[in-house]
């Protein structure tokens, strides 16, 4: 067997086990630089020994207003030193993803644009809390925003919280402050004074002296293990009425908060979805040091959403942070095998790589960091289908008819969860359907209701292939996903993709309303068909296969089941995609990744029997 071409100096080796030493020692912030700043020479982001005395200077200005920026509001990088396992799970929760996502950037920017601007921060304050509370604009690429903008909700978000400010919106402010400020969470400091006061850890508290930095106390905030704390941004509400996700609305209504279970219980425990009690284990590991075990909670909140980005890019990695820009990641082609001894073996003396990734060494390094990202994203798929399972269940199938003039049978579609309706959150945009199939004693297929247009959308109203008359609407689809209907200006209303109203006559913004939300017992200007399901209940789907299906067919008859899920509709990329979508993707490469994180929830199959 031939080496691998990778190779190693001694010198090299000692100089990043030192660069990690200085890193743990001093929690010295990830450099930054907005990228679309960077001159196209400088490859690896550091700087170059060619800068002009210009660039030198801008740079400098970068690099201070960035260390400024981090000592308001820390990076979860900063945290991640001491808290590990926190950080593991967090850097690719939906919490981590919220503002990476360029389905919600593109989105909230169109709504922007669809609105005149009058949308404001309503959509990315919750998304963005830290870049809303450093005043980034609305609309920004996020190669061009700082580190901890980019993480969405990052560490500083639930743990600088000083009030508990209920049903808000999203709109917090975040306590301001260094690694040596005041951290807020459930518990309090105790156990941190044990630590410092120990001596074994060799903890800093003092801002003019080198070590491991940390910060000064935990101030005690009961809210954060309460429902409350994530009703803050889980009930959605515009100021004209309109409830737009009514998650924790729906939760205190529920069998699970009436018996003192809580959103956490579930969504921060043992087992996604299932209130199955909490993880023992070091809250932190300072150097090979853990602490005391204590209770930990999962940080993961695995959800519907996934990632459609390049994995050097998501999920979160200090380590891919330090070695290339997002622009750079980019460019790296891991599909190819970059960073593999079968590509690296085989490859001509001649392949041009971008500047960045010319050196052999740093291809292997990126390699390792794209695979331990892929088993991370791998992990949160399986959480992902835990939680979803929870919830999405098949129940009973009842078989009507069963003769040669037709096949008629009903499906129960259970929530199986007692927290909330099914879907949840944002529910206009969750696609969840039941795609049934039906086949002849040969096994042809002779009847099929929820299957996908070449776009990957069900043949509902939306998908564009019905809308253009390409293809029949799918009469029997059974679908969970609500709906948004728009007041007309002049009366009546329109089922639409995006709650904006829309009318013959040109119109510069939302209308308010012209009439008290009080008086009327719903906004005016907008509602929404829920077809969710509630707490523990249920909801039938019911099937005709008719004669003329049945022709020249044969029994025994048997049918599949399934319970399909998709982050979102393809057809929201394409009422979206006028404005564009950050990472310098194309609106059909994020429908196809959208449609390629398509799972099957539950899958039952059963031969057609009985009936009259």
């Amino acid at each position: 067997m031939a080496a691998s071409p990778r190779k190693r100096v001694v010198f090299a080796g000692v100089v990043a086990i030192l660069l990690l030493v200085r890193f743990s020692l001093a929690q010295e912030p990830i450099a930054y630089e907005p990228e679309s700043a960077a001159p196209a020479e400088q490859a690896d982001g550091w700087g170059s020994a060619a800068s002009t005395q210009q660039g030198d200077d801008q740079g400098a200005a970068v690099a201070h207003e960035a260390l400024f920026q981090e000592n308001r509001f820390p990076s979860a990088a900063t945290c991640q030193t001491c808290h590990p396992d926190h950080y593991r799970e967090w850097a690719v929760s939906a919490h981590a993803y919220a503002q990476m996502s360029p389905v919600f950037n593109t989105m909230q920017e169109a709504i922007t644009v669809l609105t005149n601007g009058t949308n404001g921060d309503f959509c990315i304050r919750c998304h963005n809390p830290v870049g809303m509370n450093l005043g980034e604009p609305e609309i920004l690429s996020n190669l061009d925003r700082h580190p901890t903008s980019r993480e969405g909700i990052t560490c500083v978000v639930c743990h600088r919280l000083t009030l508990p400010y209920g049903k808000v919106s999203g709109r917090l402010s975040i306590a301001e402050g260094d690694i040596f400020d005041p951290v807020y969470g459930p518990d309090g400091g105790a156990r941190l004074q044990e630590a410092i006061e120990s001596g074994a850890y060799n903890l800093n508290t003092d801002r003019n002296r080198s070590g491991r930095n940390v910060h000064t106390e935990i101030v005690q905030f009961p809210q954060l293990s309460t429902s409350g704390s994530c009703g803050s941004c889980h009930d959605v509400n515009l100021v004209n009425g309109f409830r737009l996700e009514e998650a924790f609305s729906e939760f205190k209504t529920s069998p699970a908060a009436k018996n003192g279970t809580t959103c956490q219980d579930c969504h921060m425990g043992r087992e996604p979805g299932v209130a199955s009690g909490y993880a023992v284990g070091p809250a932190a590991r300072i150097g090979d040091r853990p602490t005391p075990d204590r209770k930990i909670t999962n940080h993961m909140f695995a959800g519907p959403d996934y990632s459609i980005l390049h994995p050097g890019v998501f999920p979160h990695n200090v380590d891919a942070s330090r070695l290339a820009t997002i622009a750079e990641w980019l460019s790296f082609d891991f599909e190819a095998g970059w960073g593999t001894d079968d590509f690296e073996l085989e490859l001509p003396e001649d392949h041009e790589f971008p500047a960045r990734w010319t050196s052999i060494d740093d291809r292997y390094d990126a390699r390792d960091i794209v695979t331990d990202n892929q088993e991370l994203l791998a992990e949160i798929g399986e959480q992902r289908l835990a939680v979803l399972r929870a919830g999405y269940q098949i129940g009973a199938v009842v078989v009507d008819k069963v003769s040669d003039q037709g096949i008629e049978f009903k499906v129960e579609f259970r929530n199986g969860t007692d927290g909330h309706n099914v879907p949840t959150g944002f529910d206009a945009e969750r696609v969840v359907w039941l795609n049934v199939q039906v086949f002849d004693g040969q096994g042809n297929l002779v009847f099929e209701s929820g299957d996908l247009d070449p776009n990957g959308d069900v043949r509902d109203s939306h998908s564009l292939y019905v809308h253009n008359g390409e293809l029949p609407r799918d009469t029997q689809l059974f679908s969970l996903q609500s709906s948004f209907l728009t007041r007309m200006v002049r009366g009546g209303e329109r089922e639409q993709v995006l709650p904006i109203n829309f009318s013959p006559d040109p119109l510069p913004f939302v209308r308010p309303s012209t009439s008290s939300t009080v008086l009327t017992g719903r906004p005016v200007g907008a509602r929404k068909h829920r077809r969710t399901i509630a707490s523990l209940g249920s909801k039938w789907a019911s099937y005709t296969v008719d004669r003329a299906a049945l022709a020249g067919t044969s029994g025994p008859y048997t049918a599949r089941i399934r319970i399909k899920s998709g982050m979102v509709p393809p057809n929201l990329i394409h009422e979206i995609g006028f404005v564009g979508f950050d990472y310098g993707l194309s609106a059909r490469e994020v429908a196809d990744a959208v449609v390629e994180g398509h799972i099957v929830i539950e899958e039952r199959e059963l031969a057609l029997t009985g009936g009259r």
